[in-house]
Parts: C-alpha cells; sequence; structure tokens
C-alpha cells in the first residue's frame, strides 16, 4: 500500500471556497495517514437475494423504466418508486415561499431508487467503465422526467454504501429525491461560488489547480481530493468543462466518467477496506437564475465514513479532519490497480 506521512505538521484551518464554511485540519488526533482503513466489511446483512434481485420484481414499488427499455427478465438497470419514500407524490404541493413564522407544507416530492445491478452481489466498481455510465444515464433521464413537474426545483441523486452510510439494503442502488424547495446547503454551494466569481471573474471549480491535491484524471473529468476536505479521503470528480447541471452530460462523457469513478471505488476499497461511503452529485436546481450560470459547476463527491461525528462538528458547523488532503491524495494516487480491474 501507498505511504504518506507529515511528520510534526501543525493543525490548520482551511476555508472550502466551495461551501464557504471551515475545516480544521488535526493530524495530531490520529495515526499515520496510510492506517486508516474501515474496521469492518459495510455491508448491511449477508443475503444473497432480495426484493431488487432479477426475479423478484413483484416484491418491489411501481417501476418507472428499465434498461434496457424493451428487457424483461434480462434487464440491466431498473427505476422504481422507493417503498418507503421520504416524501409522497401523492401529495398536493403547497407553496411554502409566502409563509412566515413557522412554516409546516405537504411533504410532497418524488423518491425513487436506481437499481444499478439485476445480480445481488455485483456492486458498482464490478461493472464496467461503459456500465458505469448507464446507470449515470439512467440517473439523466429520471431527472429529466422530473423536470416537467413544474413544482420540483431541485433533485438530489445520492448512493448510501454501507449500513453506517445509511444503506438499508445490501443490493447495489443509488435514490433520487425531488423537492418542491431548494435545500438550504444547495442554496449556500450556489451562493457562495457566486460570491466568488464577482471577486475574481472565474468558476471556482475551473479555476481549481490540482497539483499534489490531483489523484487521477480522464478525457473528460479531474479527481482529486478537496484543499479544506470534510472527510478523511475525501473525494471529488469534477467535470473539466464548465457545465452547471448534471443532466447535461452526454453519452461520451457519461461513460468516461464511470471509468474514473470505477477508478476511484477500486483505489478506496483496495486503500481504505471498502469503507462505507456516500456519494453525491452536487448540482444545480432546475429554475436556477441565468446570472448563476457562469460560477455554477456540478460535480461528484465521495465521502468514507472513518470516523465518527462529534459534539464540536455539530455545534459548530466546522468539522475536524484528521488526515492533510495532501497526505490522501498521494495515498490514493500511488494505489495501482490492475487493468484487468478497470
Amino acid at each position: 500500500m501507498a505511504e504518506a506521512e507529515t511528520p510534526n505538521r501543525s493543525p490548520e484551518i482551511r476555508k472550502d471556497k466551495i461551501h464557504n464554511r471551515w475545516v480544521l485540519f488535526s493530524p495530531a488526533r490520529s495515526r499515520r495517514p496510510s492506517d486508516f482503513k474501515a474496521k469492518s466489511n459495510p455491508q448491511p446483512n449477508n443475503q444473497t437475494e432480495c426484493p431488487f434481485c432479477a426475479g423478484h420484481e413483484h416484491e418491489c414499488a411501481p417501476e418507472i423504466f428499465r434498461v434496457p427499455a424493451d428487457s424483461t427478465n434480462d434487464w440491466k438497470i431498473r427505476v422504481i418508486q422507493n417503498l418507503y419514500p421520504a416524501v409522497s407524490r401523492e401529495l398536493d404541493f403547497q407553496n411554502p415561499v409566502s409563509l412566515v413564522g413557522d412554516v409546516a407544507v405537504s411533504g410532497f416530492g418524488f423518491h425513487d431508487v436506481v437499481i444499478e445491478s439485476p445480480v445481488h452481489s455485483v456492486n458498482l466498481s464490478d461493472l464496467s467503465p461503459a456500465q458505469v455510465g448507464e446507470v449515470l444515464l439512467a440517473c439523466k433521464k429520471r431527472i429529466a422526467q422530473l423536470r416537467s413537474c413544474d413544482s420540483i426545483k431541485y433533485v438530489q441523486v445520492f448512493k448510501n454504501h454501507g449500513a453506517s452510510a445509511g444503506a438499508s439494503m445490501s443490493h447495489s442502488h443509488s435514490q433520487m429525491i425531488a423537492l418542491p424547495i431548494v435545500p438550504p446547503t444547495v442554496s449556500a454551494r450556489l451562493d457562495s461560488m457566486m460570491e466568488y466569481y464577482k471577486q475574481t471573474g472565474k468558476c471556482s471549480l475551473c479555476d481549481i489547480q490540482p497539483n499534489e491535491l490531483l489523484i487521477a484524471e480522464s478525457a473528460h473529468f479531474i479527481s482529486l481530493v478537496p484543499f479544506a476536505a470534510t472527510f478523511a479521503f475525501e473525494i471529488w470528480i469534477i467535470p473539466r468543462d464548465h457545465s452547471s447541471h448534471f443532466h447535461e452530460i452526454d453519452s461520451e462523457k457519461a461513460v468516461d466518467l464511470g471509468g474514473l469513478l470505477k477508478l476511484m471505488f477500486l483505489k478506496m476499497s483496495l486503500q481504505l477496506n471498502n469503507p462505507p461511503f456516500n456519494l453525491l452529485i452536487h448540482t444545480s436546481p432546475f429554475q436556477d437564475e441565468p446570472s448563476y450560470a457562469p460560477s455554477t459547476h456540478w460535480f461528484l463527491q465521495i465521502a468514507p465514513h472513518l470516523s465518527g461525528v462529534g459534539g464540536f462538528e455539530i455545534a459548530t458547523g466546522c468539522h475536524i479532519n484528521p488526515v492533510f488532503p495532501e497526505d490522501a491524495a498521494k495515498i490514493l494516487r500511488d494505489v495501482r490497480i490492475s487493468n484487468n480491474n478497470i
């Protein structure tokens, strides 16, 4: 495994210019960066079959579409409604904008699941770059469908891998929740990126110089550990071309992204012992102001779960990261993956 240490390094407080928040780096609170490992296999259980498996389709919530569209038992991807949704597509939409004080409106929205493979034991990292690309394009297709609902303002695509990262099913899947509001964290990100643009005339992500934070790159994307990473060994994958919305991705770029995403999963699994993680797509609202277009830039975030969140983080919103991003990037950069695995 790759080795990297930062001897006698003092704590630092770094500003995340994308989210306008601070992160405290305190290497004295940890072991060597290269010793970070997940404690155990993150899968919630040892099932061999579940409702997401081929042949169990009748046990799931209604299907929205499948890939290929004309497939029967030989489907590759299924997009279905969530059987236990956080929001309800059956409720009437209530606009919260005109309300003041303590506001409560109906929990209208859409909560869907993307089943990434018909086989229970297959993870996203086991798929080929083209197959990972198909999963990304299935997300794009569903987002396009949700855009037709005028009351939906934002869609969050996410993947929970491992029980401690929020996965209740071990069968590989992603989720998306479509909301009639723009979440405050999203608004804060967009405002922070706009402020950077006003001050510099540049997009904050286009302006990143990866240097020693770089992990790998492809024709259309770069992967790096962010300068003010919230989590140890956090990874961002950023499009080289300026683009505000994930759903603007085309087939060529989806396959390219699929290859880089697979590589990051393999490096992370090998170095960190298949850790629990969250995969998040940070994009822009559907009805964003045109003035935000030059400053907003979508990206993917992979957040491994290697340590817990304590009272300080909850109270301040300022996370403590025990691994400097430069160390994490070098370790991940130096992890060698066989071409047979990519």
